[in-house]
């Protein structure tokens, strides 16, 4: 009768360990599938800046240096390789995309061209998309790190090498707004 019972127990831990590893291992999954949802309009966004920038070029030849930032900032993004580096170059990106569309203020042709105004608008809604994706990766890894720090997941998740994710943070600087001095 006794064996029985300490069966039971056993079979009903380990039936809990498997039930917790299986759910840390989905979390780990939606972690990175939100990760890759942030990369998929990252590369979409990239993906429109070559055709953005020649735009401008063609109205603002003697913005070079702003043209330049915002490739700059595009291939740092590139040969990031961590979170925490990605985040840093989709920063420094927003705020170079910043100070190009406030460019067009500046040369009302370009302002009324078809080719920007599409392009602008494309930027737009993918930037949109990214901040959805960023809210979505960041309440994924929050799921996720929350997971790995309750009792009794957190023995295992210790014990099986699971580790906290870094979220996607803004940078201080992209919190202010831009300031344009010609």
């Amino acid at each position: 009768m006794w064996i029985l019972i300490v069966v039971i127990i056993i079979v009903v831990i380990i039936l809990a360990i498997i039930g917790m590893y299986n759910n840390l291992v989905s979390l780990k999954m939606r972690v990175k599938n939100a990760w890759a949802q942030i990369d998929t309009q990252l590369k979409r966004r990239f993906d429109l800046i070559p055709n953005l920038v020649e735009t401008v070029k063609g109205y603002a030849n003697h913005e070079q240096s702003t043209l330049d930032e915002v490739i700059k900032a595009r291939n740092s993004y590139v040969s990031a390789t961590s979170v925490e580096d990605k985040a840093s170059a989709n920063n420094q990106l927003n705020q170079t995309l910043k100070n190009l569309f406030a460019l067009s203020e500046s040369y009302p042709d370009l302002k009324a061209n078809e080719n920007f105004m599409a392009l602008q608008t494309e930027l737009s809604g993918t930037e949109d998309k990214i901040a959805y994706s960023r809210q979505f990766y960041n309440d994924t890894v929050q799921m996720y790190n929350t997971a790995i720090m309750k009792f009794p997941t957190n023995l295992i998740a210790g014990m099986l090498g699971f580790k906290e994710e870094a979220f996607f943070q803004i940078d201080e600087t992209e919190k202010n707004p831009v300031k344009i001095q010609f």
